[in-house]
């Protein structure tokens, strides 16, 4: 029904944009007034409302998106459809009376066609570029400036017809799931789930770390919170307040225990806290992501090789801005210097893990520096060539720890940045649901008892 509803909007449009043309090939009395009249009426109607199939999406915005889409589509296949017309038309090919003698009607049909079209185009790309998540800031960059760009706009606009229309299909998808599965409460752990930030990056207050994950794990039944130890200190230090987090949570809340999922740094930082005393009792598993449990080689490079004025230079600015955002007292060199091979190597042989408390861990990689957004395109070659295959900032051999190791990988040329596994940049790609991984995590821990 939407490819037959599509066909007959085609039509349409092609009808109304060589309207001028089609009255003199087939003959003025084969279109009356009243005739014209309804396909401009049909016209506005299909510029309303383009498809009858998007009426079923489960929210406005998906439907807005979705109509968007179908706009587009039309036009790329009717304007198609139009040039072709008028190309044929003008040399009086294959049957069809030529424009030749009469260029002034052929001038004014490609008028129409250019009013016509520009009105479904424009339609259509308002509604996604206002309504679209997928599209982010560099495709619509590429979409201005690519505009008047032949080829190039074609291609670009292919670009932006599947992102959005495949982000239409997979947000519905996931909105008729999380229906269809409400009730289960799959994700209602017996204990809360304690998110933990890495390094440079806050999960309270201006930055949201987790992107699209905490909404999904709620959505399903879990009871959130959050580290919201400073951005950048050291793991001692850094792990000295996720203690007093965990004490807090447990007191103010009434709970007994809390799942920590710990994502880089932060898992350094809640291996630090379970060995502080009165801390494993309140604390049931730690779950860490793509965290560099045997450090970063590439980092000891770096401040080997790096001048201190430079160094300090860095700190002075970094640790300024974060005291503007809310931390207290940052380190940036403290916690640079955490991350190094050297450093982890001497605190994994003084930081054992504690009994009771269920360790597991998850990894991924790029497959390619291009796979990552920037600066991890950047950063992945350094760390390939002290570290190995990584995620752009983390080597894969670092990541293992505990009970039981995932990693995670795609086929292609893109892979799993340490950025996607946190859903930093909410982007939808092929082979990785990150949200229905995070679902699925917090599941199993129910699943154990946690």
């Amino acid at each position: 029904m939407k490819y037959l509803v599509r066909i007959i909007n085609i039509i349409i449009i092609v009808l109304l944009s060589n309207i001028l043309t089609m009255i003199k090939i087939v003959d003025i009395g084969a279109f009356k007034v009243p005739d014209i009249i309804l396909l401009v009426v049909w016209f506005l109607w299909l510029n309303i409302s383009p498809s009858h199939a998007n009426r079923k999406l489960e929210t406005k915005r998906l439907k807005r998106c979705g109509n968007g889409c179908e706009l587009l589509i039309m036009f790329l296949i009717s304007t198609g459809i139009s040039i072709i017309y008028c190309i044929v038309g003008f040399f009086g090919t294959y049957g069809i009376a030529g424009f030749k003698e009469d260029y002034k009607l052929w001038l004014m049909n490609i008028l129409v066609i250019i009013l016509v079209e520009n009105t479904v185009f424009w339609n259509g790309i308002i509604r996604v570029y206002m309504t679209s998540e997928q599209l982010g800031f560099r495709i619509r960059i590429w979409g201005l400036i690519c505009g008047m760009i032949p080829i190039a706009h074609l291609i670009v606009l292919g670009i932006i017809i599947k992102t959005a229309n495949r982000e239409v299909i997979v947000e519905n998808a996931k909105i008729i799931k999380n229906k269809e599965r409400h009730d289960e409460r799959i994700c209602e752990t017996k204990y809360p789930i304690l998110m933990v930030h890495g390094v440079f990056f806050r999960d309270y207050r201006y930055l949201n770390y987790w992107g699209r994950i905490p909404k999904e794990l709620e959505q399903n039944g879990a009871t959130l919170f959050y580290g919201e130890q400073q951005s950048a200190a050291s793991v001692e230090e850094c792990g000295k307040e996720l203690a007093d987090r965990i004490l807090e949570i447990c007191k103010e809340y009434g709970c007994e225990k809390v799942n920590i999922i710990a994502h880089s740094k932060g898992g350094l930082d809640s291996r630090y806290a379970l060995n502080i005393p009165g801390i494993k009792e309140h604390v049931a598993s730690l779950t860490t992501i793509n965290t560099p449990h045997r450090g970063c080689e590439f980092a000891d490079y770096l401040l080997s090789k790096i001048p201190q004025s430079q160094q300090d230079g860095i700190a002075q600015a970094y640790n300024g801005t974060l005291k503007r955002l809310g931390d207290h007292d940052p380190d940036f060199i403290e916690a640079v210097t955490d991350l190094t091979a050297t450093a982890c190597k001497k605190r994994n042989e003084v930081l054992p893990d504690v009994e009771g408390v269920y360790y597991q861990s998850v990894g991924s990689k790029l497959n390619m520096a291009g796979g990552g957004r920037f600066p991890l395109n950047f950063s992945y070659h350094l760390v390939n060539a002290f570290d190995g295959a990584n995620d752009g900032l983390v080597g894969e051999k670092s990541f293992k720890w505990g009970e039981n190791y995932q990693f995670l990988t795609v086929t292609g040329k893109r892979g799993i940045s340490h950025g996607d596994i946190i859903d930093l940049n909410h982007e939808n790609f092929e082979g990785f649901d990150v949200r229905e991984f995070y679902v699925e995590l917090v599941s199993k821990l129910k699943n154990m008892g946690f």
